[in-house]
């Protein structure tokens, strides 16, 4: 069976200097183990599906998978499945809102003047990390604990751990080793420069580490950190994907009541058909 298929680049204007996403825009009677073995051939970081809502408050459901699990909240994903369900249509039924179903719940996503924005969902696991644990993070960053500022859990979905060193510089410098965990780094620019934070995120796969280009769920959490924390002031621009060649901005501010919301740009790079 044929259906509409799109590849977005999010967290870029430009196309391909940000994040891809794959996403299916019609993954009604798939099953698990199809929606799994096209995401492992795609071999992007994540491939979503879109199905009818389950819930009569969200304008469409998707299913968000890595090569290897499936994830219950991920931040790119949902911008560029949102980029394309609208390109292909979809009318959000609140006029300036569209509401996304995931496994993690309800996800609110707007459209701002810097993209399309969601906002940030709840944690499932914050607070710091113990003597061992942080010792075992900095071994797999290879970097010596006594760089490390400050880390915590900054989970939202994927497991994401937050690391602060002490400038953008020193992240950029760092070369992991393997890890079973989901860590994100963070360092500060000068002041005055056009990023406040330098950005990296590192997750399993395969049996082994990868670094995600651009990630809207670890910023999501890592903005909530530092915000709460005051190591940051909304609204600000995070840069990621430095290392890897990429340009990606993910743009962050926050509403008087509290929401954080994290936007950046959203560009179709690939749009057809694909048989599954």
């Amino acid at each position: 069976m044929t259906r509409p298929f799109a590849q977005v680049d999010v967290f870029t204007a430009t196309p391909y200097r940000g994040n891809p996403v794959a996403v299916v825009l019609d993954g009604a009677g798939l099953a698990e183990a199809q929606m799994q073995r096209f995401t492992h051939w795609m071999n992007l970081s994540e491939t979503t599906f879109v199905l009818p809502p389950a819930d009569p408050g969200a304008d469409y459901r998707v299913r968000i998978f890595t090569p290897s699990y499936e994830l219950p909240f991920a931040g790119h994903p949902t911008l560029g499945t949102c980029h394309a369900w609208l390109a292909a249509g979809g009318t959000p039924r609140q006029p300036g809102v569209i509401v996304q179903e995931c496994a993690a719940g309800l996800v609110r996503v707007r459209q701002t003047a810097d993209g399309l924005a969601f906002a940030a969902p709840p944690l499932r696991r914050d607070g710091p990390l113990d003597a061992d644990l942080r010792a075992q993070v900095a071994a797999a960053l290879r970097i010596g604990p006594d760089t490390i500022v400050d880390a915590s859990w900054a989970d939202n979905g994927p497991g994401w751990i937050a690391v602060l060193l002490d400038s953008a510089e020193a992240v950029l410098a760092v070369k992991p080793g393997d890890t079973d965990l989901n860590v994100g780094l963070a360092g500060p620019y000068p002041a005055g420069s056009p990023a406040a934070f330098e950005v990296r995120a590192f997750f399993t796969k395969d049996g082994g580490i990868a670094e995600d280009p651009v990630t809207g769920s670890f910023n999501a959490s890592l903005a909530g950190w530092l915000l709460r924390t005051g190591r940051a002031t909304a609204p600000y621009v995070a840069s990621q994907g430095t290392v890897l060649g990429r340009a990606g901005r993910v743009h962050i501010s926050r509403d008087e009541d509290g929401t954080i919301w994290v936007g950046g740009g959203t560009v179709t790079c690939v749009s057809g058909l694909v048989e599954l």
